[in-house]
């Protein structure tokens, strides 16, 4: 059991949502990142179930994919909350700008929030009676953030360093650095005096040493062949989707690619001469195989044991 401080509460999501962290003092209630919207209304429960009577403060979005601010819009609805993102995403959310925002060239969905002030790598903040300091993360996402607290030597790390590996490296898809970014920012949680790490995904842990190794192998092997980023994109934007809407047929996915900006890039740094429906169908196929997240059957593709999921999901609610 890893030891967390009184004030501080994971919520450890599945797929789709990122991990929940709620942050309780005296003077505010606050929750770092807010998963995906489908699972918004769960996002609120998991809170009011926590905080009881007492209202939720304050939300802090590490960066705005979808699956770390998705629940913003309906915590924002249950509770009058402040929200704070990073400060270079300002402008974008203000306008929300379609074009600018990665929901669509992912393939998703974001309900639209507002925001009442802005964080840059420096700023400190106080959550849960702890001092935070914001260190900048760029390499997964050019505007993602993480929190230190050095008292307790927690990092919430968002998707820059998980216990295996790290997210997509999304900039180097559009002809962007980004690889560089992440090998700097593992780097500089290497010099950090870490005891926990709380990622963006998956349960926190205390081997920070070899998560680090691990991730500084990835990054390598990536480098070595940055076709091999794209794939990796590709495969975990057709799972997320496929479990957001649960089946969908293999024209569908194909119309999906072409309309999505990031996924189209991908396709293209994988099949330059544009035969992505071959390209799809051996991806689809790979993840079908051995138990794998998806199944096929004809031309549609369902999320693995999708139709039992869907009846439990609509007996609860």
């Amino acid at each position: 059991m890893i030891a967390l401080p009184e004030s501080m509460r994971v919520f450890e999501r599945g797929w789709l949502s990122s991990n929940n962290v709620l942050l309780v003092d005296d003077t505010c209630a606050a929750l770092v990142d807010t998963g995906y919207a489908s699972h918004a209304a769960q996002t609120v429960a998991l809170v009011r179930q926590a905080l009881g009577t007492r209202p939720l403060d304050l939300i802090v979005n590490t960066h705005l994919h979808s699956d770390h601010c998705g629940g913003n819009a309906q915590l924002q609805a249950a509770w009058p909350c402040r929200t704070v993102i990073p400060a270079s995403e300002a402008d974008v959310v203000r306008d929300w700008d379609e074009t600018r925002l990665t929901f669509r060239a992912t393939g998703q969905t974001c309900e639209r929030f507002d925001f009442t002030g802005t964080m840059t790598a420096g700023t400190r903040l106080r959550l849960g009676a702890l001092d935070w300091q914001v260190l900048g993360a760029p390499g997964h996402d050019p505007h993602s953030l993480m929190l230190y607290c050095a008292d307790e030597r927690i990092l919430i790390s968002a998707d820059a360093l998980w216990e295996n590996g790290f997210g997509v490296i999304f900039p180097e898809l559009e002809g962007e650095s980004g690889f560089a970014e992440e090998q700097a920012v593992l780097e500089a949680i290497a010099k950090l005096d870490v005891r926990v790490v709380i990622p963006g995904h998956g349960a926190p842990f205390t081997n920070v040493e070899q998560a680090l190794e691990r991730a500084f192998s990835r990054v390598a092997w990536l480098r070595a062949d940055p076709t091999r980023n794209a794939k990796n994109a590709l495969k975990v934007l057709i799972v997320f989707k496929l479990l957001e809407v649960r089946v969908m047929t293999f024209d569908a996915l194909v119309r999906m690619v072409d309309s999505a900006e990031v996924m189209r890039a991908a396709a293209a740094m994988l099949a330059p001469g544009g035969a992505w429906p071959a390209l799809l169908k051996g991806i689809v196929e790979e993840l079908a195989a051995k138990n794998g997240p998806l199944e096929v059957e004809g031309e549609r593709i369902f999320a693995r044991d999708s139709k039992p999921l869907a009846q439990k999901e609509n007996r609860s609610t």
